[in-house]
């Protein structure tokens, strides 16, 4: 009797096993592994929402927060690929460390999409399944420059010390991170390009953070009070934390006007843009980046190769898919919204 109680009970579990299994691959639709580098930074909340969005009725995707740790990034790539995901998605806290992430994702054949922040160049040439979404920092750089000058030529009350040059002070984002530094060198470029002298009175970095750019803007107004006649941020929550640390000072109100210039066009952005506080920023395409992101990495999730036709965007060099940037103010904000 026991022991056809045992055969019954052994025959019962090999049941559900089968079931649960065969349940496991109907629905176990491909996952793609997605690594931010932190989840608290504005652009990149509205890059993985649009990943998310894209997904839907698509592929199953399991983001995860890096929380702006290398090793954690690493560990959590590790789990990735422990787990077999079909793709992987990652936006690297450090671009200089994606080599080591492509020679993981190769050795597993589990190929890779970064976002955002770009790898070496001879990194995304270890494997033919590494590609990059993203948009060309130059570009971004030179439109905000643009948006300055165009600014300092139509209000000559800009040049507040009428020596027809202008002192500027400079918020860029983390150190050696290529969109800080081409933002930075392409935006003073693009005003000298216009005809304008410049002057550097103030230049720090404020890491992407709202309130380390009101604390730098605070620290440049105490070393040159008045004589700063623009600010430039190399992104929108470092220009709004800079337009607090102004409006502490008196500014946008009683005709005491400070240009402030930003990238990204985040939507507390297009507020400020809106009071009329910030002058401008450059649209820095969060919806298309996590979009193409999915696209890529779903074609390659099903073993094939990405190209216009099956993602809906153009591939240069058979790798790179780049975003375009576009300049906002004021007067098209809604083309942004």
């Amino acid at each position: 009797m026991k022991k056809a109680l045992s055969i019954l009970l052994i025959g019962s579990l090999m049941a559900t096993a089968a079931v649960g299994c065969s349940g496991n691959q109907k629905s176990g639709e491909k996952t793609i592994g997605v690594a931010i580098y932190k989840f608290d930074d504005t652009f990149m909340t509205g890059v993985r929402n649009a990943i998310s969005e894209a997904a839907k009725g698509k592929v199953k995707v399991d983001i995860v927060d890096s929380q702006n740790a290398q090793p954690t990034q690493n560990d959590k790539v590790d789990l990735f690929i422990t787990k077999r995901v079909s793709a992987l998605a990652i936006n690297p806290v450090d671009r200089t460390a994606a080599g080591v992430l492509i020679d993981k994702a190769k050795q597993a054949n589990i190929p890779v999409v970064f976002l955002n922040r770009e790898p070496l160049k001879e990194d995304m040439q270890k494997w033919d399944k590494v590609y990059y979404v993203g948009a060309k920092a130059e570009e971004s750089g030179t439109l905000s420059g643009e948006i300055i000058a165009e600014y300092f030529k139509s209000h000559p009350e800009a040049d507040k010390n009428k020596d027809g040059v202008l002192q500027y002070a400079m918020l860029k984002g983390e150190p050696g991170h290529q969109d800080a530094e081409l933002r930075t060198k392409y935006s003073i470029e693009a005003v000298q390009k216009a005809g304008i002298k410049v002057e550097k009175l103030a230049e720090d970095t404020a890491m992407w953070d709202r309130v380390k750019g009101q604390e730098k803007m605070d620290a440049f107004l105490s070393a040159h009070g008045d004589k700063i006649e623009a600010v430039f941020a190399n992104n929108d929550d470092m220009a709004l934390g800079a337009i607090e640390a102004l409006k502490a000072k008196g500014y946008f109100k009683d005709n005491k006007f400070m240009p402030v210039v930003g990238v990204d066009a985040t939507a507390p952005a297009l507020q400020a843009l809106e009071e009329g506080t910030l002058l401008g920023t450059v649209l820095n395409d969060a919806k298309n980046q996590g979009k193409a992101t999915l696209e890529l990495a779903k074609v390659l999730a099903d073993g094939k190769t990405p190209n216009k036709a099956n993602t809906g965007y153009e591939i240069t060099d058979g790798k790179y898919v780049w975003i375009p940037y576009k300049k906002i103010t004021k007067e098209n904000m809604n083309e942004a919204k």
